[in-house]
């Protein structure tokens, strides 16, 4: 993703685009899968742990973001492609990889559209698929 559409992407959901928030949002488009903090820390090294964390509040905030809790007791992070600040039109289901414990976007499986009681109200949807990804499918095939 070109930095012209991640300025793009930012004032869509409005958010002002200031470097380091350029910078985050950069790293999360070039991973191409959700990252955690900490894989994020290690991407970027010319912001500190706080101005990472900062930035992925402020882009959750403005639904910019979405978060996955993928079993592995942490949280993943990666852009919402959303066409609404409003609306996420972007829903699709995750890959945990149990080998590797990375998780992947699968972007061609929709997140169903579940009827919930009266009363209750849907903020978000998170469907993770636990197995073992290809990659790693093909590294043990290699060590039998």
């Amino acid at each position: 993703m070109a930095e012209n559409e991640i300025v793009e992407l930012m004032r869509a959901h409005e958010v002002r685009p200031t470097a380091n928030r350029i910078i985050v949002a950069e790293a999360l488009a070039a991973a191409g899968r959700p990252l955690s903090l900490m894989e994020l820390e290690d991407r970027i090294e010319s912001i500190d742990k706080s101005g990472i964390f900062r930035s992925l509040m402020l882009f959750k905030e403005k639904h910019m973001l979405h978060t996955i809790e993928d079993g592995s007791n942490g949280v993943r992070y990666e852009l919402c492609h959303s066409h609404s600040d409003e609306h996420d039109d972007d829903g699709h289901a995750h890959f945990f990889c149990t080998e590797c414990h990375r998780t992947f976007c699968l972007n061609d499986v929709p997140t169903p559209d579940v009827a919930l009681p009266d009363g209750f109200w849907k903020e978000s949807v998170n469907i993770v698929i636990k197995g073992i990804c290809p990659e790693c499918s093909r590294s043990a095939g290699q060590k039998q």
